[in-house]
């Protein structure tokens, strides 16, 4: 027997305003037929005045706790992905331990950007397995809104807010990958291509949040091929091929993207967790939203198999094969 870690509840939260595609045709060279047709992005979330990258990481956080039937005194530890944190420090985990009433564990965030989940899940992985932890609660939490520059077309219809939780919890396996849990991840980075998308202030730059750059065609260029062989990579450690899996989950940047990539693994839209017409990209916070509405509609159910790949700032990019 081997330990292994376990989804135990799954939860998500957006903020309240829904902003269609139509709201930017007063302010920007754009149309709703051009950006559906290069993103696949029909509306998105955005905060409200004074809503916090915390206050929606804590609303999925207790969702999830609810469909689990846990409570917090449950949790040994809290790791947020993020890239919008409220404050320089201290981290947006503690914030959500906080209001969670947590006096005990840990709490810490990740920054990968749109793969920040994946590396927070592999961290969180690890901890378990390792028997530093029975439980953890792990958060995509994002508020792009905030660092868009609203007269750059190219980048301020594509981002959107939100927050997605994911609870694992310690279990025993076969050690096969037959196994409940996480089978195997795959983590890469490379910051030659950092240009390609980066937020242009920082603390020991500007001493300002900055604002988002991207460039555009670059970066899907690198996209389809990086997240495919991530995608090979995590299966293969896991000893299985992309016919085993039930589900692609994967971060929710372009609906071009997502069918390039599932196309270059041999596998159907039919079988990838679409949310990016509703949500946008919502950076770190993509996979867990999508994770959460998949399990919410029914389609995820225990025993299947779920890939996860993402890619963004960095670059950084990575996949995560998990039995649900």
């Amino acid at each position: 027997m081997i330990r292994r870690a376990v989804v135990e509840g799954v939860g998500h939260d957006l903020p309240d305003r829904i902003v269609a595609n139509s709201h930017f045709e007063a302010t920007l060279d754009t149309t709703d037929e051009w950006i559906r047709s290069r993103s696949g992005i029909e509306r998105r979330h955005f905060a409200a005045e004074g809503q916090t990258t915390a206050d929606l990481a804590t609303n999925a956080a207790r969702a999830a706790l609810a469909q689990s039937g846990l409570t917090a005194a449950d949790i040994d530890g809290v790791i947020v992905a993020t890239s919008t944190p409220d404050l320089t420090f201290p981290a947006v985990a503690t914030m959500v331990q906080t209001n969670l009433g947590m006096t005990r564990g840990y709490a810490f965030d990740v920054q990968a950007v749109c793969a920040g989940f994946i590396y927070a899940l592999t961290t969180a992985n690890a901890l378990i397995v390792s028997g530093q932890a029975e439980r953890l609660l792990i958060i995509g939490a994002e508020t792009f809104s905030r660092i868009m520059d609203w007269t750059d077309r190219s980048t301020c219809v594509l981002f959107g807010d939100g927050a997605g939780a994911l609870i694992l919890g310690a279990a025993e396996g076969e050690g096969t990958n037959t196994d409940r849990g996480i089978l195997s991840s795959d983590l890469n980075s490379d910051g030659r291509y950092r240009e390609m998308l980066y937020v242009d202030g920082g603390v020991s730059t500007t001493g300002t949040a900055g604002k988002l750059r991207m460039q555009g065609n670059p970066l899907f260029r690198q996209a389809i091929g990086k997240l495919a062989s991530t995608a090979e990579a995590a299966l293969e450690k896991a000893g299985l091929g992309a016919a085993d899996v039930d589900w692609i989950v994967p971060h929710q940047a372009n609906i071009r993207i997502i069918a390039g990539t599932a196309k270059k693994l041999g596998l159907p839209m039919e079988r990838v967790i679409v949310t990016v017409q509703d949500h946008g990209n919502t950076s770190a916070a993509s996979i867990p939203l999508a994770l959460s509405v998949g399990v919410a509609d029914g389609r995820i159910r225990q025993g299947e198999l779920v890939l996860s790949e993402a890619i963004g700032g960095g670059l950084a990019w990575g996949a995560i094969l998990l039995r649900w």
